[in-house]
């Protein structure tokens, strides 16, 4: 019985750690299963703020130092990505890569002009601009 359970401890120990490899910039996503980029803006539903791992394409790399590039999130929109420490720098050659990167995705809200309205129900959710992504981990898929 004893061997059973080591043996299935060993077993299931080495299948957690069977992940994709690829090059990792900042810390190593913790694994947990990451959504399609053009899904996030539907999974995030009316929430201003998830914390998640996405998979994506990079559609190019804007700024190195920093870490500053944009994912593809499908018919044409993008969803602006940073690090959230400055000292990770990514190469320019990482667009068109396909990345998992973990962080903090969060809606960025247009500015709405019907402040008077202040009691009502707000409509910001429907009203939302962009994604934003702010990365602790990416892992670039080989």
């Amino acid at each position: 019985m004893k061997t059973l359970l080591l043996a299935f401890a060993i077993l299931s120990s080495s299948l957690a750690f069977a992940q994709k490899k690829g090059t990792i910039y900042g810390s190593k996503p913790n694994g947990i299963e990451a959504i399609e980029a053009n899904n996030l803006d539907a999974f995030m539903g009316t929430k201003p703020r998830i914390s998640t791992s996405i998979r994506g394409v990079v559609v190019k790399v804007t700024q190195t130092k920093g870490g500053w590039f944009e994912i593809s999130a499908g018919n044409g929109k993008v969803i602006a990505a940073h690090f959230s420490k400055y000292d990770v720098t990514i190469p320019t050659s990482l667009a068109g890569h396909t990345v998992i990167a973990e962080g903090i995705a969060a809606r960025q809200f247009a500015a709405d002009d019907s402040q008077h309205l202040a009691g009502q129900k707000a409509q910001h959710a429907t009203n939302s601009k962009e994604l934003t992504f702010e990365v602790t981990g990416l892992m670039v898929e080989k």
